[in-house]
């Protein structure tokens, strides 16, 4: 018995084996649910690759967010592959690393800013809405952020990005609680991932919390991030949302 038996996941963002998004996939297989997945463009070709490690194959969609089209027709496509939809898992994040990160703050055009804000914190609302013709009720939507309560050195306009997010996920609690949709986000540390490497002087964060985190903290490991996914994913937290889980070690609760 699994604590996602029965249920069916969409999770949005899988590329490699060493993203979040992945394991999420994984644990969520092995708590008993079946997992539908998606990416989109030259990214797909990668992904069909990396699901075939998966401990069953998922059923792979193309779905790009800022493509009006592809979010019209979610719902249907979901559709042919299940009755309704229990979780819904946000792996997604995007800014120009040639101008929007790595200490280009003050320059960054608008058109870079606009598309990291769309990608990175608007498609919490677009998938979802995409999505809630086969939502059930109850449902659970569950994000992925970078605590951007404080500034981060070279994190910039994802950083904003990601404040844009967690502001996004309380307001989407608010309207869609009515419907028994939660939803959460999980806040990790940092992590080896494509979207991290991407983010030129990002190898700070690993200094900072090998030396401060009170758990300490294993880059190199996304299986707990993953497993706080899964749990928010389950019927463990019937009462939560609008709510935003650390899994970074405890450094967010430490002083500088």
């Amino acid at each position: 018995m699994g604590i996602l038996d029965g249920k069916t996941v969409l999770v949005a963002g899988v590329t490699l084996d060493t993203s979040i998004a992945f394991s999420v996939a994984k644990i969520a297989q092995e708590q008993g649910a079946t997992v539908v997945v998606s990416n989109f463009g030259r990214a797909m070709s990668l992904t069909r690759r990396v699901i075939k490690k998966l401990p069953t194959e998922p059923v792979l969609l193309e779905v790009d967010v800022t493509d009006e089209e592809h979010l019209a027709g979610l719902a249907d496509s979901l559709r042919e592959h299940t009755d309704s939809l229990d979780g819904l898992v946000h792996s997604l994040a995007y800014a120009n690393p040639e101008t929007a990160l790595g200490g280009k703050f003050l320059t960054t055009p608008w058109d870079d800013v606009s598309r990291a804000l769309q990608v990175s914190a608007y498609s919490l609302t677009s998938l979802t809405m995409a999505c809630k013709p086969v939502l059930a009720n109850p449902a659970s939507v569950v994000g992925l952020t970078f605590d951007a309560t404080v500034s981060w050195p070279v994190y910039d306009w994802m950083g904003v990005s990601k404040s844009a997010l967690e502001s996004t996920s309380r307001y989407l609690a608010r309207y869609l609680g009515p419907e028994g949709v939660r939803v959460n986000l999980v806040a990790a540390g940092p992590l080896e991932t494509l979207a991290k490497k991407a983010i030129g002087g990002a190898d700070e964060f690993n200094t900072v919390w090998g030396s401060r985190a009170p758990l300490g903290w294993d880059p190199r490991d996304p299986e707990p991030t993953a497993k706080a996914v899964v749990a928010l994913l389950s019927d463990f937290f019937p009462a939560t949302t609008g709510e935003m889980v650390h899994v970074d070690g405890g450094l967010h609760s430490t002083g500088s």
